[in-house]
């Protein structure tokens, strides 16, 4: 049996019958025809896919082609030689047959054969498509394909018979049973074993697999493709599997059925892929709904949509409510949603639901559409729109229902909408009416010049883009009175349906749809253009896909199988990127920016510009924020980006409330001149714009604002234009504006004497050299005689230029110019004036060719030309004392060489070789003193400014010479050690012994360890058996950087010096000492801060007993008598003063001691005999009661001992002391020398410092103000440990 193309007839043919029967399903009538065939047996019957022919196979091999309109019978004996088994009609009308007889014929409609082919086996499965080709070509369906004998796939062109495709496959893939063409030129193949396979007709991949999968695990049955669904169908292993044709590996959907136990037979899909039907081997079909129609509607971001054919899902995903089902009672042709109800309808019938059902309305005709919000339901039937209640009560209906139109004249409304506050309805006269629902009357008409088709509000109501009968794309706004509409940009005519964003953030974008892609805009409400709609991009559509909401760059689709998916659009693909992706490529980073700047996303692309954003994308941002009026953004913009004079210009616009002054502000900013200016124009203050075209300099367009705005302006604005045109030399017209601009008012005093300046200047561009010139001299202000004083001299006019430049007091250039002019008597006049030495050179030289020498001299001076000062002094004046004062304060070369040469023919050959020296003439001085033995004044003179071949030549000299002294300074400046040395050593010895001290400088520079043996040897007297004084041999050691014997030396010199009774040199020897070694960080020996410290003590006892503090002295004195073998000269004097002092301070013990020390034999015949007595009375009656010493805390451990001890009993440290007292020192009142950096307490330094001006320690001049309290003495303290 089979259908024919409309679908009314089915042809059915019997077993063992030679009839055929017609059922038409229109008026359920069968008809019987006669084949003619009596004695043959129908086998095979196909009605045309585009005629209403009727091809009819027979057991016998003929074929009968049957005219269903006409009724005429063509009858084709002999088609084949056996039984007709399978065939198939091209579009053409050309008919293809497989026989039994393993043969392949090609008929026309007629029945004549137009090829025929032998095959390998039987025929089976038929089918016309196209070849894959590199060009598409215009014959049709030329290719058939079969399979042959269950095992090939034969391809045979119609166009190249000869040579047919046979494709062969893997055994193990089992007996083909099915194929499908479908696409451009691909085919599903169907094996028996359950393998499903893809393959290509292209030549160049035809023996290849695309895709190959094993469906099914035992067997498979037969395949289907719907190309309405883009879907593919398997049957096999009591299942079905339905494949995306996009995505074979995806498989959609899988049917079981488990009743079917005798196996499956063949599968089918409805043309339009709604129905698929299944066949079994137990004489079962089975139907099943593959594709749901497409029903579905939305309010706000509440979704309704057809999940069933009597099932409606409600959903509002985006404030996260639950789905809700409800069922229906029909199987709706609409769907409408409200925020609280969803109407479903058919025909002119309409039913309401809520939770429960509400209602069903009868209409007055057949619905083609209805809206509903909260209150409202508006349906469309016949061109025109009712408005209802959707709970009100039958009455309340009546009052509140009403018709729209309601004049028919306005035409038939195609199309209409609803939101919360309006109904919007669109007719075929191309009018798009705005009713205000609480009025129930309409607020705003609007006139199109073709009918309107489709409407779609925002969801505010404010703006509603509707498409015209042309495909065209139109944005109307009930509220903008200024732009009421506008056509959207490239809005292509395929469209058919637009979504509002619902999310808060992008009201302004919208999309439209086809059924391949989806295009977003974005409306641009208020920027500095007007509204402007925008096309950010487009997002491609997967197959079969309905939009129904778009939320946050997000769109939920309807699918045909009644589910939802969601589509993010890419023009939102920022969104992502703000979130969770990694690191994007520049152009990736600069596409994002550009489509979040573009939907109005600000602080989207401000998260992406600090992420990772240049100074351009930080600029972008900033100038779309100023299109956009964003004003407090782009400051914070700006402000990140470091574009402080931007910030700045928008901080002081920041409070402009009126939109186009606002505007023409920031189109102003960014560039936008003319738009600026009508900007200002139409705003509460025009002047702006004269303000803006003067500050640009647009001269032209400021004189014709101002003739507008502020006549007053004119003067200045002429003034300034002249001062422009006059700097790009356009003089004429400078001079005319120059003109304009004089107002005559002593109020605008300096503007006019600026323009008068400016008249003057063009007057001599011009060529009237007598106005300009007039009217510079009367002009109070200088500068503008020296300006047109040099434009005159351009000019070559040299007497009205040096005579203006005289009259500015310009002297210098009026003398230049009237020595161009050779007025000489000008220039003397001038002369006292001038200060250019290149004026006085001229003069000079002038005066010098007249034969006047002194005036000549003098202008040389002025002009400080030295040089030839010098030589009209000594060649004409004859006065050398003159050269040579000048050559001394100018230190002029070539002038001190015009002396030597003067004082040469003079013989005073001293002067001669000092002003050669001075004349850098080394070699000839050198020449000069060698043959007048004047050697000695040339090495004074030259001192330390001669090179070291100098320096050699003048220490030869004085070796030839036997001037040991005078060799040595010189072999020893040019760094020749060793003769340095010897003749420093050959010198004879002097009281200063001058030579021996650089003989140590020059062995300490030398670094030679043979100089320094040899100087060692003759200090230590090898060469005449007298030895020189230690000082020497310490002084050589310094110089030679070796401390330690250095310190070794000091400690003998300083032994030798106290056993001399030389405290003080003794003192100042350990102390030079110890400073050097301190500063270069060497370890100070035990001996020598023991012997520094005692010396110190002894010292301080003058110091305390001149100041009458006796128990300091006492204490000092006990310290040093506990030492007294190193005072050996004077033992008996300090025991002496040990006894009184210790007695003045009651330390009556340690008095008696030393009393008692003092009666030995040895000392007491020494003792002075005013205090022999004295000491004799304390030896006899003893008194040994002793003040007890204070104690005070160490500074390391803090342990309690007698302030004048220096080594702490308990941390075993020696205490640095005090260079004041000579007490232990303080953590807490600790200070230091400046100079020698010794601590001091800071209490008893200060107070000793009253009374003395010098540090008691390096003798260096000291003031109490000097001295500061060291809080953290804990530096010193480790550097004492370091020490010792």
């Amino acid at each position: 049996m089979d259908w024919d193309k409309d679908g009314d007839i089915l042809a059915v043919i019997a077993a063992k019958s030679s009839s055929i029967f017609l059922w038409d399903a229109s008026v359920n009538r069968t008809s019987q025809i006669d084949s003619g065939m009596s004695k043959d047996h129908m086998s095979f019957i196909l009605w045309s896919k585009t005629s209403p022919l009727l091809a009819v196979g027979t057991a016998k091999g003929n074929l009968l082609i049957y005219n269903q309109q006409t009724s005429r019978k063509i009858p084709i004996i002999g088609k084949h030689t056996k039984r007709i088994t399978c065939g198939c009609w091209s579009s053409q009308n050309l008919l293809a047959l497989g026989s039994e007889d393993n043969t392949l014929t090609i008929s026309n409609h007629e029945g004549d054969t137009i090829r025929q082919a032998s095959l390998r086996g039987e025929p089976g499965e038929i089918f016309f498509s196209v070849m894959k080709m590199d060009e598409r070509s215009s014959q049709g369906e030329s290719t058939v394909s079969m399979s042959v004998d269950k095992k090939i796939l034969t391809l045979f062109n119609l166009n190249d018979p000869q040579n047919p495709i046979e494709l062969a496959f893997e055994r193990h893939y089992g007996n083909l049973v099915s194929h499908r063409w479908f696409g451009d030129g691909y085919i599903l193949i169907g094996f028996s074993h359950g393998y499903f396979l893809v393959i290509s007709t292209h030549i160049n991949e035809i023996r290849s697999e695309l895709y190959q999968a094993r469906n099914h695990k035992d067997s498979l049955y037969s395949v289907a493709v719907s190309a309405s669904l883009n879907k593919a169908a398997s049957c096999g292993d009591n299942c079905i599997k339905i494949h995306e044709l996009s995505d074979l590996k995806d498989i959609s959907s899988v049917v079981q059925l488990d009743d079917e136990t005798k196996g499956l037979d063949q599968l089918s899909w409805t043309d339009d892929g709604q129905l698929l039907a299944l066949s079994t081997q137990r004489g079962t079909i089975h139907v099943f709904l593959t594709k749901l129609p497409m029903l579905g509607d939305r309010f706000g971001t509440r979704l309704a949509y057809l999940t069933s054919l009597l099932e409606v899902t409600v959903s509002n995903q985006a404030e996260g409510e639950n789905p809700v089902a409800i069922q229906v009672e029909v199987e709706p042709t609409f769907i409408a949603v409200g925020p609280y109800h969803v109407a479903v309808g058919m025909n002119n019938r309409a039913w309401f639901y809520g939770l429960p059902k509400i209602k069903d309305i009868e209409y007055l005709g057949t619905i083609a559409s209805m809206c509903l919000n909260a209150d409202y339901a508006a349906a469309l039937f016949e061109g025109k729109v009712q408005l209802h209640m959707i709970e009100g009560r039958d009455a309340e209906d009546r009052q509140q229902m009403k018709l729209f139109p309601d004049d028919n004249k306005k035409g038939r409304i195609l199309c209409h909408a609803l939101t919360p506050d309006f109904l919007y309805y669109g007719t075929d006269l191309g009018n798009v009416e705005c009713v205000l629902l609480e009025e129930m009357e309409t607020l705003k008409c609007y006139s199109h010049s073709v009918g309107v088709r489709k409407v779609f509000p925002d969801p505010n109501g404010t703006w509603l883009v509707f498409i015209d009968d042309k495909n065209g794309g139109f944005l109307f706004s009930s509220a903008n009175t200024a732009v009421s509409c506008f056509e959207l940009p490239d809005f292509s005519p395929t469209i058919t349906g637009v979504l509002w964003d619902n999310w808060h953030a992008d009201r302004g974008v919208f999309v439209a749809f086809d059924d391949d892609k989806v295009y977003t805009y974005t409306l641009h409400k208020m920027t500095i253009y007007g509204p402007q709609v925008v096309l950010v991009d487009t997002t491609a559509l997967l197959y079969s896909q309905r939009p129904l909401l778009l939320y946050n760059g997000k769109l939920t689709c309807q699918t045909t199988s009644g589910k939802t998916s969601e589509v993010v659009l890419s023009t939102h693909s920022f969104l992502k990127s703000a979130h969770d992706t990694p690191k994007t490529s520049p152009s990736e980073f600069s596409n994002q920016l550009a489509q979040a700047l573009k939907v109005k996303r600000f602080h989207e692309a401000w998260s992406l510009c600090e992420s990772g954003g240049s100074e351009a994308d930080w600029a972008e941002l900033g100038k779309t924020c100023l299109i956009h009026m964003e004003v407090e953004l782009a400051i914070h913009i700006y402000r990140m980006s470091g574009n402080v004079g931007m910030v700045m210009s928008l901080q002081s616009i920041q409070g402009i409330e009126e939109r186009n002054l606002l505007a023409g502000y920031l189109a102003m900013f960014l560039d936008e001149y003319n738009l600026a200016q009508d900007l200002f124009l139409s705003s509460s203050r025009p002047a702006a714009a004269l303000e803006m075209r003067r500050d640009l300099l647009h001269w032209d367009s400021a004189l014709m604002l101002a003739n507008r705005l502020a006549e007053d302006q004119i003067p200045f604005i002429s003034k300034e234009y002249a001062i422009h045109l006059e700097f790009i030399g356009n003089y004429i017209n400078a001079l005319t504006h120059y003109e304009k601009g004089v107002t005559n008012n002593k109020e605008f005093q300096e503007h006019d004497e600026a323009c008068q300046a400016g008249i003057a200047r063009m007057s001599i561009r011009t060529g009237d050299i007598r106005r300009g010139t007039a009217l510079a001299i009367q002009h109070p202000n200088r500068v503008l005689k020296k300006e047109c004083g040099a434009i005159l001299e351009s000019m070559k006019q040299f007497s009205e230029a040096a005579q203006l430049y005289e009259k500015g007091l310009y002297y210098d250039k009026a003398a230049s110019v009237y020595i161009r002019c050779k007025n000489w008597a000008k220039v003397g006049e001038l002369l006292p004036n001038v200060s250019s030495p290149k004026i006085h050179f001229q003069y000079a030289k002038a005066k010098e060719a007249d034969g006047k020498y002194k005036e000549a001299a003098q202008a040389y001076e002025n002009g400080k030309d030295w040089d030839n000062m010098i030589r009209v002094l000594l060649d004409h004046l004859n006065n050398p004392e003159d050269a040579v004062r000048v050559v001394r304060e100018t230190q002029s070369i070539d002038g001190a060489k015009m002396v030597a040469r003067f004082f040469l023919r003079l013989k005073d050959y001293r002067s001669a070789i000092h002003f050669l020296v001075l004349s850098n003439c080394n070699d000839e001085a050198f020449q000069l003193a060698q043959q007048h033995g004047q050697m000695e004044v040339y090495a004074d003179i030259i001192g330390c400014e001669a090179t070291q071949e100098d320096y050699q030549s003048i220490a030869l000299y004085f070796e030839e010479e036997r001037k040991h002294f005078l060799a040595g300074q010189f072999f020893y400046k040019c760094g020749q050690y060793s003769k340095a040395l010897n003749h420093f050593l050959k010198c004879p010895k002097t009281e200063d012994n001058q030579p021996i001290e650089l003989a140590i400088r020059t062995v300490g520079e030398a670094k030679d360890n043979t100089l320094t043996k040899q100087l060692i040897e003759y200090l230590l007297g090898a060469s005449d058996g007298m030895a020189m004084e230690a000082k020497y041999l310490f002084r050589l050691y310094m110089a030679l950087q070796r401390y330690s014997e250095a310190a070794h030396t000091a400690i003998v010199i300083a032994r030798e010096e106290q056993f001399a009774g030389n405290y003080r040199n003794a003192h100042d020897v350990l102390f030079s000492m110890h400073r050097d070694l301190q500063s270069q960080k060497i370890k100070i020996s035990t001996d020598m801060a023991t012997n520094l410290m005692i010396l110190h003590s002894y010292l301080l006892v003058k110091m305390h007993v001149k100041k009458g503090d006796h128990l300091k002295g006492a204490r000092m004195l006990i310290r040093v008598s506990n030492n007294i073998s190193k005072f050996p000269a004077h033992v008996v004097p300090i025991l002496t003063s040990a006894v009184i002092e210790c007695q003045r301070a009651g330390l009556k013990k340690s008095a008696f001691d030393f009393a008692t020390m003092l009666m030995r034999p040895e000392y007491r015949n020494q003792i002075d005999l005013k205090y022999r007595k004295k000491i004799e009375a304390l030896v006899r009656h003893p008194n040994t009661s002793e003040l007890e010493e204070e104690t005070k805390p160490c500074p390391y451990c803090g342990f309690q001992l007698p302030e004048n001890d220096l080594m702490c009993i308990s941390c075993k440290n020696n205490i640095p002391y005090c260079i004041a007292t000579g007490r232990h020192m303080l953590k807490e009142d600790w200070s230091m020398c400046p100079h020698c950096e010794f601590p001091a307490l800071y209490s008893e330094f200060i107070l000793l410092l009253e009374t003395e001006s010098v540090c008691p320690m390096c003798s260096e001049n000291l003031s109490a103000t000097q001295v500061k309290k060291i809080t953290d003495c804990s530096r010193y303290l480790q550097n004492q440990d370091l020490d010792q």
